[in-house]
């Protein structure tokens, strides 16, 4: 896996890319199908994967989004995206703040919720606002990092269906995941990159019988537009060109960051307001 995933950057860069994003945990299987603590070993080779990925970006000469188990201190553990920028420097990471616990993807076994906050990573490609998959159901983290100056939004992402759900359900789930980043896209006037594993993982403890991860990965532009999809079923190199000279331009016709009611938002910052 991480051999066929350093191939396909070797291949981006040779045909002129300047940043490459990963899907997340894509050191190994989606290991969070169970709970089982002999899948912690993965995180034990982070300071080494680091190491690792920091030489493909150097080599290759570009930015690279990784998505990787961090073991922090015993027992406690994040799933965090590292950036490197195109000289294999550290230019940023990003702990997964959003943490899922349902049927399939029991990542609170795994990870302790982050701590970096929203905060945006400089590169030599720009200012970038990384999350990683269940962040990207949260407007209020999207429109944080755009308040902060990020020039665009990445999430690596693990997400899929059962083969079990109707035909109807796994259309409305895709339909949703896509709807609520273009969302994100409008609604801050910038563009959105968003990277899916794909393909089928059996789940490894016969509980379930495994994720069909829809793939989809794509780029929209600053209101939303699609700029490139791929498929549900092949793993591929998607590629795009993003405009991030577009965010003026766009703001400046739709200015939701100018018309924003601040005083009146109080309440966002509770877990429920009552009336």
């Amino acid at each position: 896996m991480v051999q066929a995933t350093t191939h396909a950057i070797e291949e981006a860069s040779r045909q002129g890319a300047a940043l490459v994003v990963l899907h997340e945990l894509h050191q190994s299987e989606y290991f969070c199908q169970s709970e089982s603590t002999d899948s912690f070993v993965y995180a034990q080779d982070f300071e080494r994967d680091v190491q690792y990925w920091s030489s493909v970006a150097r080599h290759n000469g570009v930015v690279l989004i990784t998505s990787l188990f961090e073991a922090r201190a015993p027992g406690l553990y994040h799933n965090t995206a590292v950036v490197f920028d195109c000289d294999g420097s550290v230019a940023g990471k990003y702990r997964k703040m959003h943490i899922p616990d349902d049927p399939g993807f029991y990542e609170k076994f795994y990870f302790t919720p982050g701590d970096t906050g929203f905060e945006p990573i400089d590169t030599s490609v720009g200012r970038l606002g990384v999350m990683v998959c269940w962040d990207q159901w949260y407007p209020e983290a999207a429109r944080i990092m755009a308040l902060k100056g990020a020039e665009i939004l990445i999430y690596p992402t693990a997400i899929g269906w059962f083969d079990s759900d109707t035909d109807a359900e796994k259309q409305r789930q895709r339909e949703s995941w896509i709807t609520i980043q273009r969302s994100h896209a409008i609604a801050n006037g910038i563009p959105v990159l968003s990277c899916n594993r794909v393909g089928f993982e059996p789940d490894p403890s016969g509980a379930l019988e495994g994720i069909r991860f829809w793939g989809s990965s794509f780029a929209c532009g600053a209101q939303g537009e699609m700029l490139a999809q791929a498929t549900t079923e092949t793993e591929t190199i998607l590629w795009v060109d993003v405009d991030l000279e577009r965010t003026r331009e766009v703001r400046d016709i739709w200015p939701f960051f100018r018309d924003r009611r601040i005083e009146a938002y109080d309440c966002i910052g509770h877990r429920f307001c009552d009336e």
